[in-house]
């Protein structure tokens, strides 16, 4: 497909989708507005198959996630940081939900443990595996899924944690806006009732902003300094052979650097090549889509039904549990949940757009956006990159054993 094209018709899905959810207040929001189109437009071939590829915005944001993922480290300061453990425990606890929920599906689906003969358990047991890894995690649970699947001869199982990681968004993308929407609702009237602190710009803020040399403070100067902390990133994760994951490493980077004065708060924020790198990476939400086929679909129906609504009510019931006895309220403690649906990008975009939808002013949106925010990108990391890694690893075996 034509490069130029691809790109104007990306942007224009883009555009539309951001329009949508202005104009509803995020009740709808861009990512599933476009989740939608995406999606529509590639099971009815409206689009090729290598619209993304063409438009180059998918290449970029492949490179780019990294840069964007220390910036955001360098959003969350040590303090902030250190006090989202709550954040990480409830995350621990969706993943293991997730898990719990579907091991009892898969027993009642297989037949149960009382029948003489255990084929139907076991075959089901094998989608279990696949549901757990892919609902909790993102590329690399589905990649771990799908090499332990293929290793055994099972195409249908190795495929099927594909169409959970191409879909799952769908699902997650408006119940995580619906539920933020009532926190930051509720944020908002705290705001407005003098009990929730608008964000300052502190003196500590302009001191760290004053260590940055000079020369990288360009836009080429910025994105040099950062990519060589990616490439840090990435030479980190290959020494301990993936034990300490890339974009886990960028993150704490990130938050380390700004403590240390190297770079400013919101490091990326204010280059010229921001607002683009943006758009590039979350097009990396969408690439998935363009590989679902009608047909994969009505064949899996019956499992994936089961795994979305049984690994629902398994996120659900463990992260607002442990939510409730760790002092968060329900609706968050559930947005925590759901991001295992997704992870990064959507943890960011979900609460800007929330945050703009309930405040009126922007230091109301800041305050509002500050409560959400920090919670949603650890969230992200604790189920999706760091907890769903080491479970989807421990149990991928179960696969055909």
């Amino acid at each position: 497909m034509n490069g130029v094209l691809a790109f104007v018709i990306v942007m224009a899905v883009w555009t539309f989708s951001d329009f949508v959810s202005k104009k509803t207040k995020s009740l709808l929001s861009s990512l599933f507005i476009a989740s939608i189109i995406f999606f529509v437009g590639f099971l009815t071939d409206i689009f090729p198959d290598d619209l993304l590829p063409a438009s180059a915005l998918l290449g970029l944001g492949g490179v780019v996630v990294g840069f964007i993922i220390v910036h955001l480290g360098t959003m969350i300061s040590i303090a902030e940081f250190k006090s989202q453990w709550k954040t990480f425990v409830i995350g621990v606890a969706t993943v293991l939900g997730i898990g719990v929920a579907l091991w009892v599906a898969g027993l009642v689906v297989g037949g149960g443990r009382r029948r003489e003969v255990y084929e139907g358990v076991v075959q089901a047991m094998y989608f279990v595996v696949a549901g757990i890894g892919s609902l909790s995690g993102g590329t690399i649970s589905v990649l771990i899924i799908q090499e332990a699947a293929l290793g055994v001869g099972l195409t249908t199982v190795a495929f099927f944690p594909v169409l959970i990681a191409a879909l799952q968004g769908l699902i997650g993308f408006p119940l995580t806006s619906l539920i933020l929407k009532q926190e930051a609702s509720r944020l908002s009237a705290d705001y407005r009732a003098g009990n929730l602190a608008p964000v300052e710009v502190t003196e500590e803020v302009q001191a760290v902003e004053s260590k940055i040399p000079e020369p990288f403070r360009t836009t080429p100067g910025t994105l040099f300094v950062v990519g060589a902390v990616v490439l840090v990133s990435i030479l980190i994760n290959n020494i301990t052979g993936g034990i300490l994951n890339t974009f886990v490493v960028a993150l704490i980077l990130g938050i380390a650097l700004r403590a240390f004065g190297v770079f400013k708060p919101g490091i990326l924020t204010g280059i010229d090549a921001y607002g683009l790198m943006m758009l590039a990476i979350l097009i990396l939400v969408f690439g998935p889509l363009a590989t679902v086929e009608p047909a994969d679909v009505a064949a899996l129906a019956g499992p994936l039904v089961i795994a979305f609504v049984v690994g629902l009510v398994g996120i659900v019931l463990f992260a607002s549990v442990t939510g409730k006895l760790l002092g968060y309220t329900i609706p968050m403690s559930i947005a925590i949940g759901l991001t295992s649906l997704y992870g990064f990008p959507g943890t960011m975009i979900l609460s800007q757009e929330a945050a703009r939808g309930a405040g009126e002013t922007d230091e109301e949106i800041a305050a509002i956006e500050g409560q959400i925010l920090p919670k949603m990108i650890i969230a992200g990391f604790s189920t999706v990159t760091i907890t769903s890694v080491v479970v989807t690893g421990l149990i991928a075996g179960r696969i055909g054993a």
